[in-house]
Formats: C-alpha cells, structure tokens, sequence
C-alpha cells in the first residue's frame, strides 16, 4: 500500500466525518460530539447517531469552537496532500 492510499483514505474518512458533524451541528447533539463519534468509529455509525438525536428546537446550529478547529486541519490536510500529489512521490523518495 502506498503512502498516498493512506493519506487518501485518511483524508475521505476525515471528510466524511465533516460531514456527519455537519449534520450534527442542527441536532442536539452537536457538531463536536457527531465529528467524535463518526471519527473514531465509522462515519455511518456517527450519522445513524446523529440522527437519532432531536433536532434543536429554534433550527439553529451548535459548532463551539470545533467548526474552527476543523477547518483548519482539513486545510492543512488538503495542502500536505496537494504537496505530495505534485511532488510525484519525490518526498515520499527522499525520506
């Protein structure tokens, strides 16, 4: 398995979990918990989670300080990816 497999799959199940946090976010649950559970068991199972929580009763949204923190890791995510897809494998080489 190469390296960019990895950090792929990594990147997708992060992604994902975004995702479910999303959702989470206009529950009771929250965007934190719903990220959490979906990223240390499986996006699926943090979104069945999700929506089996109430939504919140005025449509608003629960983020905290996680939607930032998010935000930032999935962009430095995304650069160290884009850094290695264009480096072709030179990185992967020199270390």
């Amino acid at each position: 398995m190469s390296i960019l497999t990895l950090v792929f799959g990594i990147l997708s199940g992060s992604l994902l979990s975004v995702l479910v946090g999303i959702v989470g976010s206009r529950r009771r649950i929250g965007f934190g918990w719903a990220f959490l559970i979906s990223l240390l068991l499986t996006p699926v199972v943090g979104l069945i989670v999700a929506l089996l929580t109430d939504p919140l009763p005025d449509g608003g949204k629960r983020w905290g300080c996680v939607g930032t923190v998010v935000a930032i890791l999935g962009l430095l995510f995304l650069l160290v990816f884009l850094l290695l897809l264009l480096a072709g494998g030179a990185l992967i080489a020199a270390v």
